[in-house]
């Protein structure tokens, strides 16, 4: 393990601090706002799931045709544009506008360069340039975005509550502000890094030039893109509408803010299993495990009542998030190789966005029609039962 972490300790710092930053653009984070916003613009639960989703739709299909630079530019130019066009997001929300269409276009900006191309970034680095330590690898920067879970609401929800929106996201532009130059130095070995990763494929018949069309042919594809999506579809959905889960189980919400504190840690732990797991076992095969947590999370919230149970909810979700990342983002560099890596994975993250916008929208409109959790529970526990049962049955070469 100590010649891991001295193997390249920049570009771990690199894959850590990227997806911390993109914690802005995710759900968790968003969502923390989602009665000011609207309340501002005048919205219903539906109304702004309806908003949301179309702009995390529009964001997921031109990441394809974006995300895939990755693997043609230099990742310092890369990272610099994506980061430019995420500080100039968050400074949307700082000069937030009472018009439906402004509030699209910073939505779809957030969700586009933070959980869209930000992520990617991450993800694709780590399992790109640490061979047989990918999983490691990206446990250490999802560690980054979970460190953003465990605390960020914390103290959005402690410390600045008495704060106005748009204050609050002044200082998130301030640390992009400080983030953009630091990537360059995590960044600062980078030509020789990919010199290295480029003399290391070539003898290895896996890794091919690979096209979004060979990509979209391969039944491969399709018979593990529920695996890797469903969790963003189903946790996005409960994350994006946790005020209304907390009003129906009589929740506090700081006691909603306090437990990020155990979904952090248990997403640590989760990260703990996960990365060394995937480095010793055959991915293919034991990705099907991944969403047991989600399984009992499910459970959880549709059985017991009383606040402590939220804390278990909680952690169940930080397990559900830690223990998945590296599986599912390595999964991809098994089945297909890691000179595409960033074409393969653009597809994957396009619909993985795609899920995470469909969710908020389809849950929505399950709470303005007066259905219950228990609805939106029995749904999300089919899909992870139709994503299991996929890959079993289909054996793979």
């Amino acid at each position: 393990m100590k010649k891991f972490f001295y193997y390249d300790p920049k570009l771990l710092l690199y894959g850590f601090s990227i997806l911390f930053f993109a914690s802005y653009g995710q759900t968790f984070f968003i969502s923390l706002f989602n009665t000011e916003i609207r309340i501002f613009y005048d919205l219903s639960d539906g109304e702004f799931g309806l908003v949301y989703s179309i702009a995390t739709l529009s964001s997921s299909f031109l990441l394809i045709g974006f995300a895939k630079l990755i693997d043609h530019l230099d990742l310092r130019v890369y990272s610099f544009i994506i980061t430019t066009g995420f500080l100039l997001a968050c400074l949307g929300m700082v000069l937030l506008i009472n018009n439906i269409l402004y509030l699209f276009f910073i939505i779809f900006m957030l969700r586009f360069f933070g959980q869209g191309a930000m992520d990617h970034a991450g993800g694709t680095t780590m399992a790109r340039y640490f061979g047989n330590d990918k999983g490691k690898a990206l446990s250490v920067a999802t560690l980054g975005g979970m460190v953003g879970v465990m605390f960020l609401p914390y103290f959005a929800l402690n410390f600045f509550k008495d704060i106005e929106l748009n204050q609050l996201w002044f200082y998130a532009t301030c640390s992009i502000i400080i983030f953009i130059p630091f990537i360059f130095f995590t960044l600062s070995d980078q030509k020789n890094r990919h010199e290295k990763f480029k003399t290391e494929i070539k003898d290895n018949p896996l890794n091919k030039k690979l096209r979004t069309r060979d990509v979209i042919k391969d039944k491969k594809f399709y018979i593990y893109l529920p695996l890797s999506i469903s969790a963003s579809f189903i946790c996005t959905g409960l994350m994006f509408h946790q005020i209304f889960i907390i009003d129906q189980k009589g929740w506090s919400l700081q006691m909603l803010g306090n437990s990020y504190i155990f979904l952090g840690i248990f997403s640590i732990i989760g990260l703990l299993l996960g990365g060394p797991l995937v480095d010793k076992f055959d991915t293919k095969k034991t990705a099907i495990t991944t969403l047991l947590p989600l399984l009992l999370l499910l459970v959880v919230l549709i059985t017991f009542e009383g606040e402590f149970f939220l804390i278990i909810y909680m952690s169940l979700f930080g397990l559900t998030m830690g223990i998945g990342r590296p599986f599912i983002g390595s999964l991809w560099a098994e089945i297909y190789g890691v000179e595409s890596l960033g074409t393969v994975k653009a597809l994957l993250h396009a619909g993985a966005v795609f899920a995470s916008a469909l969710s908020p929208l389809v849950f929505g409109y399950l709470i303005d029609w007066g259905f219950s959790i228990t609805t939106i529970v029995t749904i999300s526990i089919l899909i992870i039962i139709v994503s299991t049962l996929l890959p079993i049955y289909n054996k793979l070469p």
